[in-house]
Protein backbone atom coordinates (compact mmCIF):
# COMPACT_ATOMS: atom_id res chain seq x y z
CA UNK A 1 0.00 0.00 0.00
CA UNK A 2 1.55 3.74 -1.21
CA UNK A 3 1.58 4.86 2.51
CA UNK A 4 4.05 8.01 1.81
CA UNK A 5 1.35 10.66 1.10
CA UNK A 6 -0.60 9.63 3.93
CA UNK A 7 2.49 9.23 6.04
CA UNK A 8 1.11 6.37 8.22
CA UNK A 9 3.69 6.70 11.19
CA UNK A 10 3.25 2.87 11.95
CA UNK A 11 1.03 -0.43 11.41
CA UNK A 12 -0.91 -1.87 14.30
CA UNK A 13 1.09 -0.59 17.72
CA UNK A 14 1.67 -3.05 20.28
CA UNK A 15 -1.21 -2.35 23.23
CA UNK A 16 0.50 -2.23 26.77
CA UNK A 17 -1.63 -3.95 28.77
CA UNK A 18 -0.43 -2.86 31.94
CA UNK A 19 -1.14 0.81 31.01
CA UNK A 20 -4.36 0.50 32.60
CA UNK A 21 -6.09 4.28 32.58
CA UNK A 22 -3.25 5.90 31.69
CA UNK A 23 -4.09 5.48 27.79
CA UNK A 24 -5.63 7.98 25.66
CA UNK A 25 -9.62 6.82 24.80
CA UNK A 26 -12.00 7.76 22.19
CA UNK A 27 -15.49 6.58 21.04
CA UNK A 28 -15.89 5.26 17.66
CA UNK A 29 -17.41 7.85 15.91
CA UNK A 30 -14.58 10.24 17.15
CA UNK A 31 -12.31 7.27 16.07
CA UNK A 32 -13.65 7.82 12.67
CA UNK A 33 -13.39 11.34 12.66
CA UNK A 34 -9.98 11.76 13.35
CA UNK A 35 -8.57 9.02 11.06
CA UNK A 36 -10.44 11.31 8.13
CA UNK A 37 -8.79 14.82 9.41
CA UNK A 38 -5.44 12.96 9.46
CA UNK A 39 -5.71 11.24 6.05
CA UNK A 40 -7.20 14.85 4.85
CA UNK A 41 -4.19 16.72 6.22
CA UNK A 42 -1.59 14.65 5.11
CA UNK A 43 -2.42 13.86 1.41
CA UNK A 44 -4.13 16.50 -0.98
CA UNK A 45 -5.60 13.97 -2.81
CA UNK A 46 -8.38 12.76 -0.25
CA UNK A 47 -11.61 13.73 -0.06
CA UNK A 48 -15.24 13.09 1.77
CA UNK A 49 -18.40 13.24 0.02
CA UNK A 50 -21.97 12.25 1.22
CA UNK A 51 -25.08 13.19 2.19
CA UNK A 52 -25.12 14.99 5.66
CA UNK A 53 -21.37 15.31 5.73
CA UNK A 54 -21.14 18.87 6.40
CA UNK A 55 -24.57 19.07 8.05
CA UNK A 56 -24.09 20.30 12.22
CA UNK A 57 -24.18 16.47 13.48
CA UNK A 58 -21.80 15.91 10.55
CA UNK A 59 -22.93 12.49 10.00
CA UNK A 60 -23.65 11.24 13.11
CA UNK A 61 -20.63 13.03 14.48
CA UNK A 62 -18.05 11.40 12.13
CA UNK A 63 -17.51 14.49 9.78
CA UNK A 64 -18.21 17.15 11.92
CA UNK A 65 -16.80 20.26 10.95
CA UNK A 66 -14.26 19.10 8.54
CA UNK A 67 -15.43 21.09 6.09
CA UNK A 68 -14.88 24.30 8.08
CA UNK A 69 -11.05 23.25 8.17
CA UNK A 70 -10.68 21.88 4.67
CA UNK A 71 -13.24 23.76 2.81
CA UNK A 72 -16.11 22.43 0.34
CA UNK A 73 -14.07 21.89 -1.97
CA UNK A 74 -12.91 18.68 -0.27
CA UNK A 75 -15.65 17.75 2.06
CA UNK A 76 -19.12 18.28 0.61
CA UNK A 77 -22.76 17.43 0.63
CA UNK A 78 -24.30 15.09 -2.72
CA UNK A 79 -27.54 14.80 -3.89
CA UNK A 80 -30.03 11.70 -2.61
CA UNK A 81 -28.61 9.66 -5.70
CA UNK A 82 -26.51 7.29 -4.50
CA UNK A 83 -25.53 5.44 -7.99
CA UNK A 84 -23.99 9.40 -9.60
CA UNK A 85 -22.80 10.10 -6.17
CA UNK A 86 -20.49 6.25 -6.77
CA UNK A 87 -19.99 7.22 -9.93
CA UNK A 88 -18.40 10.48 -9.11
CA UNK A 89 -16.32 8.65 -6.70
CA UNK A 90 -15.05 5.79 -8.84
CA UNK A 91 -14.16 8.87 -12.12
CA UNK A 92 -12.19 10.65 -9.25
CA UNK A 93 -10.64 7.54 -8.42
CA UNK A 94 -9.44 6.46 -11.56
CA UNK A 95 -8.60 10.29 -12.11
CA UNK A 96 -5.84 9.87 -9.47
CA UNK A 97 -7.67 11.02 -6.30
CA UNK A 98 -8.53 8.84 -3.11
CA UNK A 99 -12.32 9.68 -2.15
CA UNK A 100 -14.42 8.70 0.90
CA UNK A 101 -18.03 8.39 0.55
CA UNK A 102 -20.67 8.47 3.38
CA UNK A 103 -24.00 6.19 3.41
CA UNK A 104 -26.21 7.16 6.16
CA UNK A 105 -27.67 3.24 5.44
CA UNK A 106 -26.39 0.30 3.66
CA UNK A 107 -29.80 -0.34 2.32
CA UNK A 108 -28.99 2.43 -0.30
CA UNK A 109 -26.10 1.22 -1.53
CA UNK A 110 -28.40 -1.38 -3.06
CA UNK A 111 -29.12 1.73 -5.40
CA UNK A 112 -25.68 2.09 -6.35
CA UNK A 113 -25.08 -1.67 -7.04
CA UNK A 114 -24.37 -1.42 -10.24
CA UNK A 115 -21.58 1.20 -10.21
CA UNK A 116 -20.08 -1.06 -7.06
CA UNK A 117 -20.19 -4.53 -8.65
CA UNK A 118 -20.04 -4.58 -11.90
CA UNK A 119 -17.49 -1.42 -12.01
CA UNK A 120 -15.74 -0.60 -8.61
CA UNK A 121 -15.12 -4.46 -7.91
CA UNK A 122 -14.04 -5.01 -12.04
CA UNK A 123 -12.02 -2.45 -13.68
CA UNK A 124 -8.77 -3.38 -11.81
CA UNK A 125 -8.88 -7.10 -12.96
CA UNK A 126 -10.45 -6.19 -16.80
CA UNK A 127 -7.38 -3.64 -17.05
CA UNK A 128 -4.77 -6.32 -15.70
CA UNK A 129 -4.08 -4.15 -12.48
CA UNK A 130 -3.35 -1.09 -14.29
CA UNK A 131 -6.22 0.87 -13.11
CA UNK A 132 -6.27 0.98 -9.50
CA UNK A 133 -9.59 2.15 -7.55
CA UNK A 134 -9.01 3.55 -4.27
CA UNK A 135 -12.38 4.67 -2.89
CA UNK A 136 -13.55 3.98 0.40
CA UNK A 137 -17.45 3.71 0.65
CA UNK A 138 -18.25 4.22 4.72
CA UNK A 139 -21.93 3.11 6.00
CA UNK A 140 -24.20 2.98 8.93
CA UNK A 141 -26.17 0.83 10.22
CA UNK A 142 -28.57 0.00 13.17
CA UNK A 143 -31.68 0.12 14.97
CA UNK A 144 -33.73 1.92 18.17
CA UNK A 145 -35.74 3.79 16.23
CA UNK A 146 -38.08 1.41 14.01
CA UNK A 147 -35.72 1.86 11.02
CA UNK A 148 -37.50 -1.18 9.97
CA UNK A 149 -37.11 -2.85 6.87
CA UNK A 150 -35.72 -0.53 4.18
CA UNK A 151 -33.34 1.74 6.41
CA UNK A 152 -31.65 -1.10 9.25
CA UNK A 153 -30.11 -4.00 6.79
CA UNK A 154 -26.86 -5.13 7.10
CA UNK A 155 -25.67 -5.90 3.53
CA UNK A 156 -22.43 -7.00 3.96
CA UNK A 157 -22.78 -10.52 2.67
CA UNK A 158 -24.81 -10.11 -0.10
CA UNK A 159 -21.00 -7.67 -1.28
CA UNK A 160 -19.22 -10.47 0.29
CA UNK A 161 -20.04 -12.64 -2.19
CA UNK A 162 -18.54 -10.25 -4.99
CA UNK A 163 -14.56 -10.31 -5.79
CA UNK A 164 -12.70 -7.37 -6.16
CA UNK A 165 -13.84 -5.94 -3.01
CA UNK A 166 -12.38 -5.44 0.57
CA UNK A 167 -15.36 -5.67 3.64
CA UNK A 168 -14.20 -3.97 7.02
CA UNK A 169 -16.07 -4.17 9.70
CA UNK A 170 -14.61 -3.03 12.74
CA UNK A 171 -15.51 -3.24 16.77
CA UNK A 172 -14.08 -0.96 18.71
CA UNK A 173 -12.37 2.60 18.25
CA UNK A 174 -9.10 1.67 18.07
CA UNK A 175 -10.06 -0.89 14.88
CA UNK A 176 -11.90 2.00 13.54
CA UNK A 177 -9.31 4.44 13.38
CA UNK A 178 -6.43 2.17 12.31
CA UNK A 179 -9.04 0.31 9.67
CA UNK A 180 -10.38 3.34 8.09
CA UNK A 181 -6.35 4.82 7.82
CA UNK A 182 -5.99 1.47 5.84
CA UNK A 183 -9.04 1.78 3.62
CA UNK A 184 -8.15 5.03 2.45
CA UNK A 185 -4.32 4.16 1.92
CA UNK A 186 -5.34 0.91 -0.08
CA UNK A 187 -5.60 0.87 -3.78
CA UNK A 188 -8.70 -1.47 -4.37
CA UNK A 189 -12.12 -0.21 -3.38
CA UNK A 190 -13.24 -1.27 -0.06
CA UNK A 191 -16.70 -1.55 1.61
CA UNK A 192 -16.85 0.14 5.46
CA UNK A 193 -19.50 -0.88 7.70
CA UNK A 194 -20.05 1.03 10.72
CA UNK A 195 -22.56 -0.01 13.54
CA UNK A 196 -24.15 2.63 15.05
CA UNK A 197 -24.23 1.17 18.08
CA UNK A 198 -20.73 1.41 18.21
CA UNK A 199 -20.39 4.86 18.02
CA UNK A 200 -19.97 5.40 21.69
CA UNK A 201 -18.04 2.60 22.89
CA UNK A 202 -14.77 3.83 23.90
CA UNK A 203 -11.23 1.85 23.97
CA UNK A 204 -7.28 3.30 23.49
CA UNK A 205 -6.99 5.17 20.72
CA UNK A 206 -3.05 6.44 19.88
CA UNK A 207 -3.22 10.40 18.66
CA UNK A 208 -0.81 9.61 15.75
CA UNK A 209 -1.47 8.16 12.77
CA UNK A 210 -1.36 4.46 12.27
CA UNK A 211 -2.68 1.28 10.23
CA UNK A 212 -4.48 -1.46 11.57
CA UNK A 213 -3.56 -4.02 8.23
CA UNK A 214 -6.34 -6.16 6.56
CA UNK A 215 -7.01 -9.93 6.54
CA UNK A 216 -5.44 -10.18 9.86
CA UNK A 217 -7.81 -11.29 13.18
CA UNK A 218 -7.88 -9.69 16.70
CA UNK A 219 -8.74 -12.82 19.37
CA UNK A 220 -10.61 -10.73 21.74
CA UNK A 221 -10.34 -13.19 24.09
CA UNK A 222 -8.29 -16.56 24.83
CA UNK A 223 -10.14 -19.50 25.55
CA UNK A 224 -9.99 -23.41 25.49
CA UNK A 225 -13.75 -24.70 25.12
CA UNK A 226 -15.58 -22.67 22.43
CA UNK A 227 -14.74 -20.49 19.57
CA UNK A 228 -17.03 -17.71 19.06
CA UNK A 229 -16.35 -15.58 15.75
CA UNK A 230 -18.43 -12.22 15.64
CA UNK A 231 -18.39 -8.86 13.64
CA UNK A 232 -18.95 -5.84 14.88
CA UNK A 233 -21.25 -5.57 17.57
CA UNK A 234 -22.08 -8.58 17.59
CA UNK A 235 -18.08 -8.67 19.14
CA UNK A 236 -19.22 -7.05 22.45
CA UNK A 237 -21.91 -9.59 22.91
CA UNK A 238 -19.71 -12.19 22.65
CA UNK A 239 -17.03 -10.86 25.09
CA UNK A 240 -20.70 -10.05 27.54
CA UNK A 241 -21.62 -13.92 26.94
CA UNK A 242 -18.02 -15.10 27.26
CA UNK A 243 -17.47 -13.08 31.04
CA UNK A 244 -21.21 -14.67 31.50
CA UNK A 245 -20.32 -18.07 30.54
CA UNK A 246 -16.57 -17.95 32.58
CA UNK A 247 -18.80 -18.13 35.88
CA UNK A 248 -20.36 -21.51 34.66
CA UNK A 249 -17.15 -22.75 34.23
CA UNK A 250 -16.73 -22.51 29.99
CA UNK A 251 -14.12 -20.64 28.90
CA UNK A 252 -14.90 -19.23 25.36
CA UNK A 253 -12.52 -17.64 22.78
CA UNK A 254 -14.09 -14.58 21.20
CA UNK A 255 -12.27 -13.77 17.40
CA UNK A 256 -13.03 -10.74 15.86
CA UNK A 257 -11.88 -10.70 11.58
CA UNK A 258 -12.20 -7.50 11.55
CA UNK A 259 -12.21 -7.51 8.03
CA UNK A 260 -14.19 -10.58 5.82
CA UNK A 261 -12.53 -9.57 2.54
CA UNK A 262 -9.74 -10.17 3.08
CA UNK A 263 -10.77 -13.22 5.87
CA UNK A 264 -7.77 -14.20 8.28
CA UNK A 265 -9.05 -17.60 8.31
CA UNK A 266 -6.15 -19.32 9.74
CA UNK A 267 -6.73 -17.93 12.85
CA UNK A 268 -10.28 -19.19 13.16
CA UNK A 269 -8.93 -22.27 11.97
CA UNK A 270 -5.96 -22.89 14.63
CA UNK A 271 -8.51 -21.72 17.42
CA UNK A 272 -11.21 -24.50 16.36
CA UNK A 273 -9.11 -27.28 16.06
CA UNK A 274 -7.73 -26.10 19.99
CA UNK A 275 -11.92 -25.91 21.03
CA UNK A 276 -13.33 -28.62 18.88
CA UNK A 277 -16.15 -25.99 18.61
CA UNK A 278 -17.90 -23.30 16.49
CA UNK A 279 -20.60 -20.30 16.95
CA UNK A 280 -20.01 -17.23 14.51
CA UNK A 281 -22.11 -14.41 15.19
CA UNK A 282 -23.01 -11.73 12.68
CA UNK A 283 -25.36 -8.77 12.27
CA UNK A 284 -26.98 -10.07 9.29
CA UNK A 285 -29.20 -12.75 8.30
CA UNK A 286 -28.76 -16.23 8.81
CA UNK A 287 -29.07 -18.26 4.98
CA UNK A 288 -26.31 -17.38 2.66
CA UNK A 289 -24.33 -14.94 4.71
CA UNK A 290 -20.75 -14.74 6.36
CA UNK A 291 -22.05 -16.85 8.93
CA UNK A 292 -22.60 -19.45 6.60
CA UNK A 293 -19.46 -18.85 5.09
CA UNK A 294 -17.15 -19.67 7.86
CA UNK A 295 -19.37 -22.64 8.84
CA UNK A 296 -18.36 -23.85 5.49
CA UNK A 297 -14.71 -23.13 5.40
CA UNK A 298 -14.49 -24.53 8.77
CA UNK A 299 -15.99 -27.77 8.09
CA UNK A 300 -14.08 -28.60 4.91
CA UNK A 301 -10.26 -27.48 6.46
CA UNK A 302 -11.64 -28.87 10.35
CA UNK A 303 -13.81 -31.18 9.63
CA UNK A 304 -11.92 -33.71 12.12
CA UNK A 305 -11.45 -31.70 14.75
CA UNK A 306 -15.00 -30.83 15.54
CA UNK A 307 -16.52 -32.00 18.58
CA UNK A 308 -19.94 -30.98 17.56
CA UNK A 309 -22.06 -29.37 14.52
CA UNK A 310 -21.05 -25.62 14.40
CA UNK A 311 -23.77 -22.81 15.06
CA UNK A 312 -24.73 -19.50 13.49
CA UNK A 313 -26.47 -16.81 15.45
CA UNK A 314 -27.48 -14.44 13.04
CA UNK A 315 -31.03 -13.03 12.28
CA UNK A 316 -34.11 -14.66 11.70
CA UNK A 317 -34.62 -14.60 7.80
CA UNK A 318 -37.37 -12.36 7.89
CA UNK A 319 -37.74 -8.59 7.23
CA UNK A 320 -36.12 -6.15 9.88
CA UNK A 321 -39.38 -5.18 12.06
CA UNK A 322 -40.18 -1.43 13.41
CA UNK A 323 -41.63 -1.74 16.53
CA UNK A 324 -39.57 -2.15 19.26
CA UNK A 325 -40.59 -5.00 20.91
CA UNK A 326 -40.39 -7.05 17.86
CA UNK A 327 -36.69 -5.23 17.62
CA UNK A 328 -35.90 -6.90 20.60
CA UNK A 329 -36.92 -10.39 19.47
CA UNK A 330 -35.30 -9.81 15.99
CA UNK A 331 -31.73 -9.08 16.55
CA UNK A 332 -29.15 -11.59 18.55
CA UNK A 333 -27.20 -10.49 21.27
CA UNK A 334 -25.40 -12.20 24.60
CA UNK A 335 -28.27 -14.66 25.33
CA UNK A 336 -28.22 -16.17 22.27
CA UNK A 337 -24.61 -16.34 21.71
CA UNK A 338 -24.62 -18.08 25.59
CA UNK A 339 -27.20 -20.36 24.54
CA UNK A 340 -25.78 -21.91 21.28
CA UNK A 341 -22.82 -22.43 23.48
CA UNK A 342 -23.96 -24.37 26.32
CA UNK A 343 -26.23 -26.33 23.60
CA UNK A 344 -22.49 -27.78 22.38
CA UNK A 345 -21.08 -27.63 25.60
CA UNK A 346 -23.60 -29.02 27.51
CA UNK A 347 -26.03 -30.68 25.48
CA UNK A 348 -27.68 -32.87 28.01
CA UNK A 349 -28.99 -29.82 30.01
CA UNK A 350 -31.90 -27.77 29.21
CA UNK A 351 -30.58 -23.86 27.99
Amino acid sequence: MPWTKLQVEREEPAFDENAGDNVRKLDFGTALLEAQDQALARDPRVFVMGQGVNDPNGAFGTTNALYKKYGLERVFDTPLNEESTIGIALGAAMAGMRPVVVHNRPDFLLMAMDQIVNHAAKWSYMFAGQVPLPVVIRSCVGRGWGSAAQHSQTVHGLFHHVPGLKIVLPSTAYDAKGLLISSIADNNPVLFFEQRWLYKHQSHVPEYVYAVPFGQAAVKRKGKDVTVVAVSHMVIESLRAADELAAEGIDVEVIDPRTIRPLDIETILASVRKTGRLVVADLAWTTGGFAAEVVAVVTERAFHGLKCAPRRVAFPDLPTPAGYTLEQAFYPGAKDIKKAVLEMVRPSEKV
